[in-house]
């Protein structure tokens, strides 16, 4: 696998590697939503808006993310800071009688920033063992270090649902995806006292493309209970390389010191760290393409209502990461696509206010050869809470916290011990009206 061809910087704060699953502040605030007959059913359930309010209804989403993305490398800790402005989404639908005409628009995959202001410690250990094996040792110079990407996956989509018998309703739907990410990195050796600048790495790529979902779901409700089942096909998403900057070697003062101590040695060693370096920055040439395919999802979710105030539901996830094409075949590294389990229980104290809470488990599937600096994911145990309130019989006001505790991953690089943890927290407001 290429230095270079790692993946993406990606920050996505609920759901799959590619995919996120938290749009509405219900899930922030209960996290399984898959039975759900309210607005936020335009995603998560489709199906269920044949239950759903009767006319039009609109829903306007604030999320704010914060995360941390940390590797510790030999002791050093190397400080991801991964960040978003205020993600919005927006959900809206149409009912009348027996078929319903709704529609989502939010960060569908990751959405944010990641910056190591101190590189990671792949990008530098390579330049080192480069200048090391031409005889130029670490306190011969000042390396200067620098990583930071950005990933979006905006997303649309559009459902129509339908009755098709008084306890039994499907619909269907598609959903367009526009990726657009960077990276913009750089690593120099520089402040030699002979040489000056001895050897950069420089990096500055904008990629960009578009992917088409189509979405398939049911729903079965008869009294307290309803059942559920969603299906998002494999989306290609298989931006182009818009490249900017890609500059890697050694100073040119470097080169000529070499050439003047060991000619013809130094002219094998050239043409060798030339040939690795092409290997290295092949995939990010201006006009290459590299594969960040979303992949498949299977849900299903069991809600029952216990009392007219009482409702809980119980949900299940699969990814089918290890079918959907990543750089490098990369995909091919896990042992298994995601696995996630979620709980959820809302409660109406009275006519204006409603609790919630609610958890989920995400197994990834991870491996040492899955993992990588710019682009690694650490299973976790989430939870989240928080309440609605119902102004009048038109508003709705919600609010949501949820918190992500993440398992750190351990790896033995060949380049030493890698230590991969994360932090990440959400909170929420959002508004729902009805017409």
């Amino acid at each position: 696998m290429t230095m270079l061809a790692l993946g993406v910087f990606s920050t996505s704060y609920a759901g799959g590697l590619m995919t996120n699953t938290n749009y509405h502040i219900a899930f922030d605030r209960m996290m399984a939503r898959g039975a759900t007959f309210d607005i936020d059913a335009a995603y998560s359930n489709p199906a269920g808006l044949a239950w759903g309010h009767e006319g039009f209804q609109l829903s306007l989403n604030f999320q704010k993310p914060w995360q941390n993305r940390d590797i510790t490398f030999n002791g050093t800790k190397y400080e991801g800071k991964a960040s978003a402005p205020i993600v919005p989404a927006l959900f809206a639908s149409y009912k009348q009688d027996r078929w319903a005409l709704s529609t989502m628009i939010g960060i569908v995959g990751s959405g944010g920033f990641v910056e190591y202001k101190q590189g990671v410690p792949m990008f530098n250990v390579l330049l080192s063992s480069m200048l090391a094996s031409n005889g130029i040792t670490p306190d011969q110079y000042k390396l200067d270090s620098e990583m930071k990407g950005k990933q979006y996956i905006y997303g649309g989509q559009i459902n129509f649902t339908y009755k098709l018998i008084d306890c039994l309703s499907a619909a269907v739907g598609i959903r367009a995806n526009y990726y657009d990410g960077y990276y913009r990195g750089h690593v120099k050796a520089t402040d030699h006292p002979f040489l000056g600048e001895v050897a950069k790495l420089l990096l500055d790529v904008d990629q960009k493309g578009w992917g088409f979902t189509p979405l398939v779901s049911v729903n079965y409700h008869q009294g307290p209970l309803t059942l559920t089942a969603r299906y998002e096909f494999r989306t290609k998403v298989n931006p182009k390389n818009d490249t900017n900057i890609l500059d890697a070697g050694l100073g040119s003062a470097t080169v000529a010191a070499l050439m003047a101590a060991d000619p013809q040695g130094a002219q094998a060693k050239l043409a060798g760290l030339q040939q690795q370096l092409g290997a290295y920055t092949a995939p990010y040439q201006d006009g290459e393409r590299t594969r960040y395919d979303m992949p498949a999802l299977l849900s299903v979710a069991a809600g029952y209502e216990f009392t007219p105030r009482l409702r809980a539901t119980l949900e299940y996830h699969f990814f089918d990461d290890k079918n959907a094409k990543m750089a490098n075949d990369r995909q091919e590294e896990l042992t298994h696509g995601t696995h996630e389990i979620l709980a959820g229980v809302e409660y109406d104290i009275n006519d204006k206010f409603t609790v919630s809470c609610g958890g989920q488990r995400t197994d990834y599937g991870l491996s040492d050869g899955y993992q990588q600096n710019t682009s690694f994911a650490c299973d976790s145990y989430s939870v989240g809470l928080g309440g609605a309130w119902n102004i009048n019989e038109k508003v709705r006001l919600n609010a949501g916290f949820f918190t992500s505790i993440y398992s750190d991953y351990d790896k033995q690089a060949s380049y030493g011990k890698e230590t991969y943890s994360r932090t990440n927290y959400v909170v929420g407001l959002g508004v729902d009206y009805k017409f």
